[in-house]
Formats: C-alpha cells, structure tokens, sequence
C-alpha cells in the first residue's frame, strides 16, 4: 500500500469518527435545549394552574388551558416526587395515530382533596424541527467531509509528487550505465535534503561498481595469464623423462595446486560478477531440459562410477537467466550429485512449472544443511573441489528472483530450485 493512501486512509476514518462523534453531541445538544424549553413552559403552564386553583379552590375546562393537555385525577394522597418530567404518546383521535408529548407530574390539593395533575405539550413540531436539524447538519458534515477528504487528497498528491518523482528515477536508474542520477531540485526542505543524500549515494555506488568492475576484468585477464603459463610449463616438465619419481610428484602437486587456484579465481571472479550484475543478457531458459542435456553430456562420467539416471516426466521448469549462468548453474548442480554420490547409485530429476529437483544418492551429510549453501563449504576433502561450486548456485539464485533449498530424505539428497513467486 502506498504511503499516501495509507495516510488517507487514516485521515478519512479519523475524520470519519470526529464527525460523528460530533454529529451525536450536536444531536444531544439541540435535544437537551427544545426539551429545557418544552419543560420551562410546562413549568410555566404548572405556576399558572397552581394560581388557578388557589383563586377559584376548583379546577374546570378552562379556555386558558385549551392548548395544552390537562388530566387531573383524585389520588389517596401524595407521592412521595413531588414532580417529575417524562416522555408519553397520545393516541391522535383525528389521524388515529400516535402523537409524543413531554408531560410533567405533580400533585395539588383541590378544596382538600389531593390531586395528581399532568400537564402535557406536544412535541411533534420539536421532533421536526430536531430532524430537520439533524439532516441538514448530516448532510453539511457530509459535504464537508467528502470536499475536505478530497481536497487533503488532492494537496498531498502535490505535495508528495517530488518524492514519487524521485523514488520513479531511483527505479530507472542503472549502475552499469554510463549515466548518472539525476534528481530535480524539490522546494520542499526535507525532499531536498533527500534528494541530495540520494544523488550522493548514487554517485559513490556507480563510482565503485566501474571500480569493482575494472578490477574483476583485469584481474580476470591478468591472473589467468600467468596460471595458464604455470601449468603448460608443469605439463612440459613432467613429461622430461629425466626426472625422479620424488621429482614427478613435486611437479605434480605444483600442477595441481595451480589448476586449483585457477579454479578458485574463476569462480571468485564469476560471484563478483553476479553480485554486480554483469551478466545483463536474460533471456527465457528451459532448465529442465538444459539439465537432461547436462546428464546426457556426462554419460561417459556416469558409466564409469555406474551411476543411473532416471527422470520423471513433468512440466518445462523456465526462468529468466544469462545463458552463461544457466550453464554455469547446471554444471556445478550435476558436479555436485556426480562428485557427491556412490557408486552403483543413481539421480533422480522431478520438474514443474515452479519447481526443479535434482535427487543424488549419497553419504549422509556431516555438517550442518544451512552452511551448505556457504562459501569454501566442502564436504569431501579431494583436491577437486573449492567449495564454491553450491556458493554460485546461491548467488544466480538470489539475484535472479529464484530460490534454492536442500532436504535430505530416504537415502536421498535433494536440490530444489523454485521460482520465487512461489514462496
């Protein structure tokens, strides 16, 4: 949810509650004054009979109290509220309908005899006018409301377009361009000061990724050139018939530990490269099948440690990647089911449109499942190995929108590559 309909959200149910918590004590308010008015004229009505009957010491239909309803009735004796207010409904004998009336109570002797006189005013015309009141002051709340809801909405979208601005050029920007950020000045102290700290960032990063990226190229090129040079003068050396057989095993652990440290600095090279996103050519894959290809390919490697390979028909598992690192992906993902297996064990490959299994036979894993994924995490000891081959996998898979797991159930070890829209 964006922050300015967040924020008008807050504001309309804030305002929402304000407006009818007023609108009730308007109501309340406008009551108590028409019922403190209707009860000071029955007051009123009550002084001007009580004057009556202390003149005449008898009460009759007087043309006096014509307007107002009168009922007088003998009672035993006195209550013990010597007057009290109260709501009643009269039957209307015209309309036949039912007519409210505020009544007041009290008591009054008559030549004697106490009385109880209630003396009652309609209140038809005051329920009107309280209704009138109250639809206009509903409809006037309402019409406030909406205009002031829209016109907050409508200021705050003006006020907010700098940082909507700059949040959509901070999208677009790019920081293997050649380009920089470039942000427009805001009058606004705050998005200002923003956008300042942002073209600063923006300037720095762009900065040290041409740096980073200088340097991954020319350590590329400069470090292999001379580990090439290394091992074609290791591979003359040890085919000299000359040598001993103490001196052939030294040359050889030269020959190796320099194919090592080549394979270590390509793949240093190649996490460097991910991480900055150097690889921009993406393009639809279907991993799936790639991977077929891949355990096609290494059939000869297959046959000699007598592992099976067996594939359970299901969906074309497609991404978006570089095709160089969807190649790079599958080959350290096969490496590591074939390096990792027995012999006279199999693979196993599921596929789905979101998910992609690869299943290997295998010794139970010594270390901890979380730190397989970690970098120079080996679980054999050969020299083979530079424990970066899953390390890459991570990589491809957090930096394009893919995820990678490992369960291990049944004798089996499972790789499962999932499209990130299904987590």
């Amino acid at each position: 949810m964006k922050l300015l309909t967040k924020t008008n959200r807050i504001y309309l149910a804030f305002s929402l509650v304000i407006y009818l918590l007023t609108a009730f004590a308007f109501y309340q308010v406008v009551r108590f004054l028409i019922y403190d008015e209707v009860e000071s004229r029955l007051k009123v009505e009550k002084r001007d009979f009580e004057a009556y009957v202390r003149a005449h010491n008898t009460w009759s239909s007087s043309p006096y109290f014509v307007e107002n309803k009168i009922d007088v009735a003998r009672v035993g004796q006195q209550q013990a509220i010597s007057q009290q207010f109260s709501d009643t409904l009269i039957l209307n004998r015209y309309d036949n309908e039912l007519i409210p009336f505020r009544q007041l109570t009290f008591y009054e002797p008559i030549q004697g005899v106490m009385h109880r006189v209630s003396i009652r005013k309609s209140l038809i015309q005051s329920y009107r006018l309280i209704e009138v009141i109250t639809v206009t002051m509903a409809i006037l709340l309402g019409v406030l409301l909406v205009g002031t809801f829209l016109f907050q909405s409508r200021l705050s979208g003006r006020i907010w377009h700098p940082f909507y601005d700059t949040l959509s050029r901070i999208k677009r920007f790019d920081l293997s361009s050649t380009k920089p950020l470039q942000l427009e000045s805001a009058k606004i102290t705050e998005f200002s000061e923003l956008n300042e700290v942002l073209q600063k960032m923006a300037d720095k990063m762009q900065q040290d990724y041409h740096n980073l990226k200088e340097f991954t190229e020319n350590a590329s090129h400069e470090m292999q050139t001379p580990l090439a040079l290394i091992n074609a003068k290791v591979e003359q050396l040890i085919q000299t018939e000359q040598l001993t057989a103490n001196q052939t095993h030294w040359i050889d652990s030269i020959y190796q530990a320099s194919r090592r440290m080549s394979r270590l600095n390509q793949g240093l090279l190649l996490l460097a490269k991910i991480e900055n996103r150097q690889f921009v050519d993406v393009q639809p894959i279907d991993l799936t099948a790639e991977l077929l290809q891949r355990l096609d390919d290494m059939e000869e490697v297959l046959l000699h440690k007598q592992i099976s390979v067996s594939s359970i028909p299901g969906e074309a598992f497609s991404v978006l990647l570089p095709a160089f690192l969807a190649e790079s992906l599958l080959s350290n993902l096969v490496s590591n089911a074939i390096r990792h297996n027995h012999p006279n064990g199999f693979i196993e490959v599921r596929s789905s449109a979101t998910q992609l299994q690869l299943s290997n036979t295998g010794p139970l894993l010594i270390a901890e499942p979380a730190s397989l994924f970690q970098r120079f995490r080996k679980e054999a000891t050969g020299n083979e190995s530079v424990g970066l081959g899953l390390a890459i996998v991570k990589q491809i898979c957090d930096t394009y929108r893919l995820t990678v797991s490992y369960a291990y159930s049944d004798s089996l070890h499972t790789l499962t590559l999932t499209t990130a829209d299904t987590v």
